[in-house]
């Protein structure tokens, strides 16, 4: 059955604001490299704030709409593990993590499986997990995810996007306390401009509040692949962009 117009952004435009805001993103990490504090590079790293909470809210829906979560957690697992070495290559990182630090040390791909999987674990109901299981399980999780891109508070803003659905307001009011804790362990430990300048992922809680509930014209394996594909092919352009020393060096 087709669906019916509504006034609002679909599923599938929200995506590719998403998109288009992370390539914008990363486009000025390549080019402007550093912790730039000039009025261009800040604007176009404003710009790359959406996509992060855009992404958070669509895991959520789609572990809501999903009919096999076991393929949709293998799906981000897979993608997390390629998309690893195109995030290595993008952001002259090591292809084998903590030899330097623990920070950002691999995709945000990793943080949306293993929030996903939290999620999972919170709402299941399957009787052999006791609470304290999932408690166990939730935690390792959110604590494996500290080392990647958006740490832990991205898996933990997943978990409670995912539990108070259909609560716009509660699921931005968790968004916006978690990544206030984001945005102070940036600050202190990276850079605190830029740590400021995670507070500004509130720009993208409009587009949310827009959204309509459609998928949008694009169905099937279309736009569900296109995100997927999309992030690691693009790191592996503009990391061999860089390795090539085409760009000014970080």
């Amino acid at each position: 059955m087709a669906e019916h117009t509504q006034k609002g952004l679909t599923a599938n435009t929200l995506k590719i604001i998403a998109i288009v805001a992370m390539t914008v993103d990363h486009l000025a990490w390549l080019l402007l490299p550093g912790y730039r504090t000039d009025v261009l590079t800040l604007s176009l790293h404003a710009i790359g704030r959406l996509t992060a909470p855009i992404m958070m809210f669509f895991i959520a829906e789609g572990f809501h709409y999903t009919k096999n979560i076991k393929k949709y957690i293998f799906r981000l697992f897979l993608f997390a593990f390629i998309s690893h070495f195109a995030y290595a290559m993008m952001f002259a990182k090591n292809f084998i993590p903590f030899q330097k630090t623990i920070f950002d040390q691999t995709s945000v791909m990793w943080t949306f499986a293993l929030g996903l999987v939290a999620l999972a674990v919170t709402k299941s109901e399957n009787p052999k997990l006791k609470p304290w299981h999932k408690q166990v399980i939730v935690w390792v999780c959110i604590l494996a995810a500290f080392c990647a891109d958006w740490s832990s508070p991205a898996a933990v803003i997943i978990v409670y996007m995912g539990i108070h659905r259909g609560d716009f307001k509660k699921q931005m009011l968790w968004f916006m306390l978690w990544i206030t804790s984001y945005a102070v362990v940036y600050a202190i430990f990276l850079n605190p401009v830029y740590g400021a300048l995670q507070m500004l992922t509130a720009l993208a809680i409009p587009l949310l509040h827009s959204y309509n509930g459609q998928r949008g014209k694009l169905h099937g394996n279309g736009m569900k692949w296109v995100f997927y594909v999309y992030y690691p092919a693009h790191l592996f352009i503009l990391g061999t962009i860089r390795i090539l020393g085409l760009v000014p060096s970080r």
